[in-house]
């Protein structure tokens, strides 16, 4: 039951980052956003989730796990109340900010929970391999659940949803969850501030970069002010007594690799949905509900690849499930990159999409151990905060360049296009263009595919990058395959 309580929580947090996307064009017609808004639909929540991970984990760790675990809930149920009745574009963006504060509070808390709960061994392998699952899955359930939502109430339940589940997730922990031992100190309120500028600086310096250039003054100021806000932030924690993030888990050439492994795999990951997403619904022309079943299969596949590597991590320890995932998931992106406007779902998208997520889901189990590996019970919420952040914020950074890349090449296909439509347009699509400068169907497939093959083009160049610091930088000592196994000196009897 305590894992089942940590999971829903971390399902509810993780499915909100994709479960918003497909009712977006019912957003923006509602509300009435322009394009260029509405992705801050998405990315007030992910900058907001992403840049207070650090501090979230902290939190847990100074004032007690439960007890932040049961706010972060709270609070993300508020958020996603004050979302659904929104009447605006401040309100919603507003209600989407609060809702990555409460995830940033729940979720590093949650993975820590695990920690805590669970022997290490058999035992903790099983739980984390679960919440990987979840996590990695979450975003494909995300996108079949907003399908439904939006094709049979409307776009107000993706938020609404999250009311009873979070209430339950709420009442509930207090009786399965047993409180943390709380370690006194305080918080690195100068370092959350500025960790979190910084990414969010970061992510809107490549967002800007994709919409108007990168010789745009506001984009060179957005990556100035970051590379300031994030030098600062490292000195800051150089010089701290109780760092938000210590810096001495980077000199763990493990869980360094780790992270760089998750910051790639999140660039992939989200970018996979996202551009799919894209694909199904403009050039296949699914419905909402049909776009979000053919993601189901994504959620099946990722647990069967958690539960393989939490299977066989004591026998073969991380390293080969790092590498084989990798490498897997990059086949499943070149494989991606051929699709075009005759491709079809089940001869084109169906195939790569499982090879990947098969390699997700090895990924996921084996980061999480590694990442939380010979860390100390005092240090666990600000590990996994960091893994989190890796990945919020990999995400996020990873996407932006994707969406570059995909700009670049659509606008290039366009130009390519543009003689022959209008070489066969009437007046009146020529009109339609003049005003809108935007291609109709076919042309405008064409375009959209271009792109797109692009963008896995880079998704796959950032796997293959994971795939080398795994065979480069990870090692197994005999110490952690005892430890996996739950009879090494750093395993827990009676926890």
């Amino acid at each position: 039951m305590a894992l089942l309580v940590i999971a829903s929580c971390q399902l509810m947090v993780v499915l909100d980052i994709t479960i918003v996307n497909i009712a977006l064009p019912d957003i923006q017609r509602s509300l009435d956003f322009s394009t260029t808004s509405l992705s801050w639909v998405v990315n007030a929540y992910t900058l907001t989730f992403g840049g207070l991970l650090l501090l979230g984990g902290r939190a847990g760790d100074i004032l007690g796990r439960r007890r932040v675990f049961v706010f972060g809930v709270l609070l993300f149920v508020l958020a996603s109340l004050l979302g659904g009745f929104a009447q605006n574009e401040a309100q919603l963006l507003g209600a989407r900010a609060l809702q990555g504060v409460g995830g940033a509070i729940a979720s590093p808390t949650s993975l820590a929970l695990i920690s805590t709960t669970f022997r290490e061994g058999p035992e903790r392998n099983r739980a984390f391999g679960v919440f990987a699952a979840v996590s990695a899955g979450g975003g494909a359930i995300g996108l079949l659940a907003g399908g439904m939502l939006v094709e049979w109430l409307n776009w107000r339940w993706v938020l609404f949803v999250n009311v009873p589940i979070g209430l339950l997730i709420a009442l509930a922990t207090p009786r399965f969850i047993r409180e943390s031992e709380r370690h006194p100190g305080r918080f690195d309120i100068t370092g959350a501030l500025t960790s979190t500028a910084g990414m969010v600086l970061l992510v809107y310096g490549f967002i800007r970069a994709a919409q108007d250039g990168w010789s745009d003054p506001l984009t060179l100021a957005s990556f100035a002010g970051a590379v300031v806000l994030l030098a600062l932030f490292v000195l800051v924690e150089r010089r701290s007594r109780q760092p938000i993030t210590p810096l001495h888990m980077f000199a763990d050439r493990n869980r360094a690799g780790t992270y760089g492994i998750m910051l790639c795999l999140a660039a992939a990951i989200f970018g996979m949905f996202f551009f799919l997403t894209l694909f199904v619904q403009n050039v296949l022309d699914f419905s909402p509900l049909q776009a979000g079943l053919a993601f189901l299969p994504v959620s099946a596949v990722i647990a069967v690849g958690a539960g393989l590597a939490s299977r066989f991590l004591p026998v073969y320890g991380p390293k080969p499930f790092m590498v084989v995932g990798a490498v897997l998931a990059a086949a499943g992106l070149a494989w991606l990159t051929l699709t075009d406007v005759h491709s079809t779902y089940a001869g084109s998208v169906l195939g790569p999409m499982l090879v990947f997520s098969l390699g997700m889901g090895m990924e996921f189990v084996s980061l999480t151990l590694m990442a939380l590996s010979d860390v100390t019970t005092e240090e666990t919420g600000a590990a996994s905060g960091l893994l989190n952040a890796m990945q919020q914020v990999g995400g996020s950074l990873g996407l932006s360049i994707l969406v570059t890349m995909f700009g670049t090449a659509s606008a290039n296909e366009a130009r390519r296009q543009i003689p022959d439509f209008l070489a066969q347009a009437t007046p009146l699509e020529q009109l339609r263009f003049q005003r809108t400068g935007e291609l109709p169907p076919p042309w405008s497939d064409e375009v959209l595919t271009a792109g797109i093959s692009a963008a896995f083009v880079m998704a796959a160049v950032f796997t293959l990058i994971a795939a080398l610091i795994a065979t480069l930088v990870i090692q197994v000592r005999p110490s952690d395959l005892e430890r996996l196994k739950g009879d090494g000196p750093g395993a827990i009897p009676g926890a």
